[in-house]
């Protein structure tokens, strides 16, 4: 693999010098390698595990990456295998964030003002139209029965609730908002793994924001005004807290997919975690 890799990158690295691989670390799907040639610097990612079934769509990926770096949003691809997930972009040099720097009322604004930028891209046509309610079904027809299928109907009585509210157009998403796709380079964020990237309700991306950092009420309230640029509805704020409810279900969804694909159990913990704590909420809304 390290091989071919090198091979790979030889060919579609710009420049001609010697080329210089270094592996950073893995995430349970892709791989990323910091490659030096010429005095520049780029990252390599490549698909780790076997994405099959997960919701991957590396075709469409490659249509929002074009938009999402256009803007500034994403680094400059310098090369895209959607077959093989081989992905060779810029090197973005800053800081990655941490739990707290997530909790800073300054950085809530920021992500908020970022979050408006995302969802003012345009969508790539055919747009990839997705919802909760689409990710349930296509993670649940892959699962065998475990923790989330005891949580279906607490899901389905909050899609409920959900679809009794006002419909909202839908914008670009990029849909895995954690801190570990962020960097900060000072005056402005970038993203990277677009690759779970749909168009649907703009909240989807501030409850997945929420989700993954524990924000609490109040953190989530000013998260939602700052996004709107005032004070938000009842309404909102209450497809936001529904929105957040359905974003931890569909991970648990995908962390047993992903075990149940694969065997390994590094997504274990997560779903115990996800699992605990949709039930507690469902509890505690009951």
């Amino acid at each position: 693999m390290q091989d071919e890799l090198r091979r790979f990158a030889t060919r579609h690295v710009p420049g001609a010098g010697p080329l210089y691989m270094h592996r950073l670390g893995g995430g349970l799907v892709n791989e990323t390698y910091r490659v030096l040639r010429d005095g520049a610097a780029y990252a390599l990612r490549v698909v780790a595990a076997n994405p099959h079934g997960l919701g991957v769509d590396r075709d469409w990926e490659a249509q929002v990456l074009k938009a999402a770096a256009a803007a500034d949003l994403a680094p400059v691809v310098e090369h895209f295998d959607p077959r093989r997930g081989i992905l060779i972009s810029r090197w973005e040099a800053g800081q990655s964030w941490g739990a707290a720097d997530a909790r800073r009322r300054v950085n809530i604004q920021r992500m908020a003002e970022l979050t408006r930028r995302i969802h003012a891209l345009p969508v790539p046509t055919p747009a990839r139209l997705m919802s909760p309610a689409k990710w349930i079904d296509y993670y649940l027809a892959g699962t065998r029965a475990g923790a989330a299928a005891a949580l279906r109907p607490a899901a389905t009585l909050q899609l409920a609730v959900l679809a009794m509210l006002p419909k909202v157009a839908p914008v670009l998403c990029h849909s895995d908002l954690h801190t570990l796709n962020l960097i900060d380079r000072g005056g402005s964020l970038i993203l990277f793994d677009w690759e779970y990237a749909h168009a649907s309700d703009p909240l989807w991306d501030l409850a997945s924001w929420s989700a993954n950092n524990d924000l609490e009420d109040s953190l989530q309230h000013d998260l939602l005004r700052s996004y709107l640029m005032r004070s938000p509805t009842g309404n909102e704020y209450m497809r936001l807290r529904l929105l957040g409810w359905l974003y931890d279900y569909v991970c648990l969804l995908w962390s047993e997919l992903y075990l149940n694909s694969t065997g390994d159990g590094r997504a274990a913990g997560r779903a115990q975690l996800l699992s605990e704590r949709l039930t507690h909420q469902s509890s505690r809304a009951t």
